[in-house]
């Protein structure tokens, strides 16, 4: 439940977001997504958090990053490891996990509502610590993809969960007319 004389910021796990909306089969908008949770209450920050590397599967999410860094969005970058796996293919490594933390951690006396759109359990104790502290936790994620991509952990940890899935008419991209899909 949100409260729109609250104070909430939102923390975005870039690619488990992604990863999640993807396996709903859509793309976020994040201009909506935005204008969806300033009307929730009074967002003080936004931010995305990801690792980027020169690589060619992350060279599309460098104008994304940069569109969002323009439009509203804290954008929290880090440096991706490039490396070759033992099959002689190239892999990447890297996460904002941390960041996305201490980020949490530094906003939480001046707000009253975070909300997380991960799946991932590792944020399980960081939930907790905000709890502890007085910030409400809403976590953003599905369990209608397969396998599910919220931890059960996570989700029994948070004050509240929103399935993705019902997000998906106010912050999915839409078509453009003219445009080949």
């Amino acid at each position: 439940m949100f409260y729109t004389d609250e104070n909430l910021a939102l923390f975005v796990d870039g690619p488990n977001f992604y990863s999640t909306a993807r396996a709903l089969n859509f793309d976020v908008d994040y201009k909506r997504l935005l204008e969806a949770f300033q009307a929730k209450g009074r967002l003080l920050r936004a931010s995305y958090f990801t690792p980027l590397a020169d690589t060619d599967d992350h060279v599309a999410i460098k104008p994304l990053v940069d569109w969002m860094q323009y439009n509203g969005w804290n954008v929290v970058t880090k440096p991706a490891k490039v490396y070759e796996a033992e099959d002689g293919r190239k892999r990447t490594k890297g996460n904002t996990d941390m960041e996305l933390a201490v980020e949490m951690m530094k906003l939480a006396p001046s707000i009253a509502h975070a909300v997380l759109f991960t799946g991932n359990r590792d944020f399980t104790p960081l939930v907790g610590f905000l709890q502890e502290r007085g910030t409400r936790v809403t976590v953003v994620s599905s369990i209608r993809t397969q396998p599910q991509m919220i931890s059960d952990d996570l989700r029994r940890a948070a004050d509240a969960f929103v399935e993705l899935e019902t997000l998906r008419d106010a912050i999915s991209r839409t078509a453009r007319h003219g445009v080949a899909a």
